[in-house]
């Protein structure tokens, strides 16, 4: 009975060792994106995005915790805005600082999430003309640590991050084309 526990124990820590090796060989950063084509100007879409108190109508996370609280400070939109959440459920707690603000092409957003865990990260929106309007890009980008890695073997960050960036992007469209 004891060879066989002894047996069961050191498969598993094989197969841990071997979860923990392979997914030390992912990449040391993450990088999300979804694109949208809006049928506005871009002079259009940017405050929607540059002035955080323009984000409960179109951003995803806003709906993610009824309790939330949030505190907008700083510069009333652009650089120097800075939008703090605080939830008791999927939306956790962070900061967001617009650390760049060019004029209806790019807002560049210092993310630090606090909560469900710590993690520091880089939001851009850019925004560039197009045939059929304005072409926005919703990207983050950030490390991606040996556990972020090991979760990434069983949960696809992309896809799940993604399809909120997709919605959002569906919301913005929505509210910019009217």
């Amino acid at each position: 009975m004891l060879k066989i526990l002894l047996i069961i124990v050191a498969v598993i820590v094989v197969v841990l060792l071997a979860v923990v090796v392979f997914a030390s060989t992912k990449p040391d950063v993450f990088h999300v994106e979804r694109t949208a084509t809006i049928n506005a100007p871009p002079e259009k879409i940017f405050p929607l995005i540059t002035d955080f108190h323009q984000w409960q109508s179109w951003s995803p996370y806003e709906k993610l915790d009824p309790s939330m609280t949030r505190s907008i400070t700083g510069a009333e939109s652009g650089q120097g805005a800075v939008y703090a959440w605080d939830g008791s459920g999927k939306a956790g707690a962070g900061r967001m600082e617009i650390v760049e603000s060019a004029p209806s092409s790019k807002i560049l957003i210092k993310l630090d999430f606090s909560r469900p865990f710590e993690a520091h990260n880089t939001a851009t929106f850019t925004l560039a003309p197009a045939a059929q309007g304005t072409t926005v890009t919703w990207s983050m980008d950030g490390a991606s640590p040996l556990i972020a890695k090991i979760m990434g073997l069983f949960f696809d960050m992309d896809q799940m991050i993604g399809k909120d960036f997709a919605q959002g992007l569906e919301n913005l469209k929505a509210i910019a084309e009217k």
